[in-house]
């Protein structure tokens, strides 16, 4: 092959195109490029030392302490979960019909999750109008024997005050009666007796031979007399019509007893069956709270009518229910969890406990996919995890979350805990810390001096300087075994 063939063939060599670096490899490339740097400056600063004695200069990587913008971070994992969960239970005793989903499903809000039977819940209906009647029915029963009794009530009451009042008049008159027959009864023994008397006198006359035809007379007279006051004690027509009257009432006496007795016991049984005010609020209460009862029964039975919906965008976690099986009031039915109301559950060590608050945003990463977040809650108690440390569990809330988020799967956080704006920053590696605290060295003049500082927030690079150093300053990011304030140094500064 001639010259110029070989040279057409090397023009007609395509040129291999170099990919363009993503952030992640120039980070790593550039480290590579520092830690030779330096791992050469350290050979040379050795080797000198070695070949050149004492007055030898030792090479130092420097950084120039600049002012920026910092931002301090936390990166962390967790499990993506819900911040919302509803467990659906039966408010009615009827049969399912159909159960719409299976644990994984994703629904939509308003989304049939679970149909009951349309004539159970016919059937439910009727029968709960039926109890209310009955209930119904049994109150007003209630209320109107309540109100019969009350009736008895005051009924022998008033009878009972009346007839004492007949009985203590009937008694007077009948004791004023008797007290009459008697003192007529007494009358007539007493006339009787003194006629007696005086007939005995007339005898004692007439056996004496004193008599003459005109005390026959009154002899005979007062023999008659005698004779009719017998008649009369025996059958004196008014002690007889007194006596008549005092049997009669006598019988309306014990009619007005009788009655009396019968009112009593009426009184008795009234007071007995009537409510007490206690007794009627109980019932009062029973009827109202078996009203709401029927109501909320209805309304409930009326709701199951269109079944159980989805209350929100979610997925499925739990299903208990059985198409064809009959459920409880209050038996669960499945669960429900939201993808709307969605949140990254994290635990921060004691470390960075101090640095994190709520209402920081974060950068939640689910695969190749980022969405926005925000710190929600922190817990106010440890944990222990499985390594034994104390954690702090912390939710962070997504804030825009959409269809292609899954439950229970990892994501990454990164959570922006802080961030200062004109800052002197430093690399990391420059920070040292000694029994006086935290310094960094800085190169005045090829002479290594020690500062001490005070540091603020930091990320993964720098560190802010809030007091000791300033803008533009040297100082060695690289610090040797060998370094110490006030030798000689040769400056490199890093590009």
């Amino acid at each position: 092959m001639n010259e110029e063939e070989k040279s057409i063939k090397k023009e007609k060599k395509p040129k291999k195109e170099k990919k363009p670096l993503d952030k992640a490899a120039k980070k790593k490339r550039r480290r590579i490029i520092l830690g030779c740097v330096a791992g050469v400056l350290i050979i040379a600063f050795v080797v000198m030392k070695v070949t050149a004695g004492e007055g030898a200069q030792a090479f130092v990587t420097t950084a120039s302490a600049q002012t920026g913008e910092i931002e301090e971070t936390i990166n962390t994992s967790g499990t993506v979960t819900t911040l919302e969960t509803k467990t659906y239970f039966s408010e009615v005793n009827v049969k399912i019909a159909d159960v719409a989903v299976e644990v994984g499903d994703a629904v939509k809000t308003g989304d049939l999750l679970i149909a009951y039977d349309e004539n159970d819940l016919l059937r439910e209906k009727e029968l709960a109008q039926l109890s209310s009647q009955v209930s119904e029915g049994s109150y007003k029963n209630s209320i109107q024997s309540n109100n019969e009794k009350l009736g008895d009530l005051s009924e022998a009451n008033t009878n009972i005050e009346v007839l004492d009042q007949q009985i203590a008049d009937t008694e007077a008159y009948i004791k004023n009666l008797e007290a009459k027959i008697e003192k007529k009864k007494s009358d007539l023994a007493y006339e009787g007796t003194l006629l007696q008397i005086t007939l005995l006198d007339w005898q004692d006359k007439q056996a004496k031979g004193e008599f003459t035809e005109e005390d026959e007379d009154t002899y005979l007279e007062l023999q008659k007399l005698v004779q009719l006051n017998t008649y009369e004690q025996q059958n004196n027509k008014e002690v007889s019509g007194w006596q008549d009257e005092l049997a009669v009432y006598n019988d309306m006496l014990a009619e007005y007893k009788e009655y009396r007795s019968e009112m009593k016991s009426q009184k008795s049984s009234a007071q007995a069956g009537k409510m007490n005010a206690g007794a009627k609020e109980e019932l009062e209460a029973n009827k109202q709270t078996k009203e709401i009862e029927t109501s909320n029964t209805l309304e409930n039975l009326e709701s199951a009518q269109g079944g159980i919906v989805a209350a929100f965008d979610g997925v499925v976690t739990e299903v208990n229910a059985i198409e064809g099986g009959s459920v409880a009031v209050g038996s669960s039915l499945l669960k429900l969890e939201s993808t709307q109301q969605v949140m990254v559950r994290i635990s921060v060590t004691k470390y960075d406990l101090n640095k994190i608050a709520i209402g920081q945003s974060a950068t939640v990463s689910v695969g190749s996919k980022e969405y926005q977040g925000e710190v929600s809650k922190i817990n106010k108690k440890a944990e222990t995890n499985n390594s034994g440390a104390a954690v702090v569990g912390t939710e962070i809330k997504i804030v825009d979350p959409d269809s292609d988020l899954v439950l229970g799967v990892e994501a990454k956080v990164v959570i922006r805990t802080a961030k200062e704006e004109n800052a002197v920053l430093v690399p990391v590696s420059a920070v040292n810390v000694d029994m006086e605290g935290e310094f960094v060295y800085v190169v005045e003049n090829n002479i290594l001096v020690k500062k001490p500082v005070v540091t603020g927030i930091s990320s993964d690079l720098y560190i802010q300087v809030k007091e000791g150093l300033s803008q533009g300053e040297q100082v060695v990011t690289d610090v040797s075994a060998g370094l110490t304030e006030g030798m000689t140094v040769m400056a490199m500064p890093q590009q």
